[in-house]
């Protein structure tokens, strides 16, 4: 099938990690070698005879090295068509040496851009001839073999080994889809870099770490992650991570980080909400009495901590059946405990930033939005009532309003000292929202007496704030901006209720 012997090569690599190898058994090969620069040297050094690209082109590298391969003896090599009588004709017209193998990788533009250098050395970064390389080799695959990154280098000596030089059609295809993988890669980031402040309504996503999930939300879906998991997280145990398992991480690390160098604090998410959480003095206690706040709905659940579990902790986790156990860190102890559970997976959670923008499918394409990144802090609070909440209620007000922003709209949430008592979660009414986390609250033998009440959006009626009265709630916190705002204040006023606005709504769909 197209079978191809290759004859010469073209290497020219920013890195030259685990090149020598393939350099080698390139020379066993007896497979003429053209370079540049740095790899040139780099193969000199290995007494193997390389020819510079200048002697090809008869032309030296110039601008600080801008320009070395950017010319028609290389491109002319690299895109001739081998079946077409005149591009051979033109090839020995011209002098242009075949070239049957390219090798290259491109200029670590992301890492440079993610080391916080400076804007210059970033555009220097932005690779020229690499790519070009890249594309024209790619390109020509019925002719010419691409290997564009390290990652593939492995299996391109295995196949060097195996097949002896030799290259069928279906290889060089293979190596040209990694090959358009890479340069539609690249250049994805530089188009980011550049409209980082979305000044283009464009919508540019790659990831070239995808993993097949067993399913995806339900067993007749299938599921992809496309992520670089291992920079988040180190996996120390369990299982292998499901669609559903990752939606429910990601909900519970984008509550978590709220809490992030505060108290040991502890959540509990079932299907993307908070049915426990609690900030203590101790891990230990925060886990408790968060999961005192649904033990019901905490069964199969995801458990979440802002600081490393002890043992105490773990020993009290392990009487539990849940999915998942994430912390910044595990105590020797507590990870032999919580392994006892063979699938229980453990994962050590790392400080990494997320994206600054969300995206989700909708109708035929996609929307795009900023991340919520506004967390209501206690200087954004206006008091509107007649009464102001203590200090204590204030701090509990902050707290339920966290949750709040991470609970699914309509939702009211329910909080004293710390401790989450209920939500309602992902109702069409926030009555319906209040009542159900009232409700919920009683039969876990929560008093109301002395909390608050938070809500993502504000209240076009004063009936949730009379129907949290009655329930023994005495502060409340929501943005405001109803045209019918001052009946919420009116009755709050007159059966002294404390109220305060944020300003800010955090509905999450």
């Amino acid at each position: 099938m197209n079978t191809k012997t290759m004859s010469s090569a073209l290497i020219s690599v920013f890195s030259k990690d685990g090149l020598e190898p393939i350099v080698k058994k390139l020379k066993d090969l007896n497979v003429t070698i053209y370079s540049t620069g740095g790899t040139e040297k780099f193969i000199k050094d290995l007494g193997i005879d390389v020819t510079p690209v200048e002697d090809v082109t008869s032309y030296p590298s110039i601008l600080g090295g801008r320009v070395k391969t950017l010319h028609p003896k290389v491109f002319g090599g690299i895109l001739n068509r081998q079946s077409n009588d005149g591009d051979v004709a033109e090839l020995a017209e011209f002098e242009i040496p075949q070239i049957d193998l390219v090798i290259v990788d491109l200029y670590p533009f992301e890492k440079t851009v993610a080391s916080g250098a400076s804007h210059q050395d970033i555009i220097e970064k932005i690779d020229i001839g690499g790519i070009s390389l890249i594309r024209a080799a790619a390109k020509n695959y019925a002719d010419v073999t691409c290997v564009s990154s390290v990652e593939d280098y492995s299996e391109f000596l295995e196949l060097l080994e195996a097949k002896h030089g030799e290259t069928s059609e279906d290889d060089r295809k293979r190596f040209a889809a990694k090959a358009f993988n890479v340069s539609s890669h690249y250049d994805t980031a530089i188009f980011n870099y550049f409209n980082k402040n979305h000044e283009q309504a464009a919508l540019k996503i790659s990831e070239t770490k995808g993993k097949v999930l067993r399913y995806g939300e339900n067993p007749h879906q299938k599921g992809f992650f496309f992520g670089d998991f291992d920079a988040m997280f180190t996996k120390l145990h369990g299982k292998e991570l499901s669609y559903n398992n990752l939606l429910d991480v990601d909900a519970a690390v984008n509550l978590i980080l709220e809490f992030k160098n505060e108290d040991p604090t502890f959540a509990i998410l079932k299907h993307n909400n908070a049915c426990g959480f609690a900030q203590r003095k101790t891990v230990h206690q925060a886990y408790i009495d968060a999961l005192a706040g649904d033990p019901v709905s905490a069964f199969g659940g995801i458990l979440i901590s802002n600081t490393e579990i002890d043992k105490d902790t773990a020993e009290e986790i392990h009487k539990l059946f849940c999915e998942v156990v994430i912390a910044p860190s595990f105590t020797d102890d507590a990870l032999e405990i919580l392994k006892g559970k063979k699938n229980r997976i453990l994962l050590v959670l790392h400080d990494v930033e997320l994206p600054k923008t969300t995206v989700r499918t909708c109708l035929n394409g996609a929307l795009v939005q900023e991340r919520d990144a506004k967390t209501d802090a206690l200087e954004d609070l206006k008091t509107v009532t007649n009464s102001a909440p203590t200090q204590d209620e204030l701090e509990d007000l902050i707290f339920a309003s966290k949750l709040c922003k991470h609970t699914k709209s309509n939702t009211i949430v329910l909080a004293k000292n710390k401790q989450l008592c209920a939500s309602g979660t992902g109702q069409t009414s926030r009555v319906d929202a209040l009542n159900q986390a009232i409700h919920k609250a009683k039969s876990f033998n929560f008093d109301l007496d002395g909390a608050v009440m938070a809500s993502d959006a504000f209240f076009p009626f004063p009936d949730c704030v009379e129907i949290a009265d009655k329930a023994g709630i005495k502060a409340v916190i929501q943005p405001g901006g109803s045209i019918k705002d001052e009946l919420s204040i009116k009755y709050c006023n007159e059966n002294d209720v404390a109220m305060v606005f944020t300003g800010t709504r955090h509905f999450k769909h």
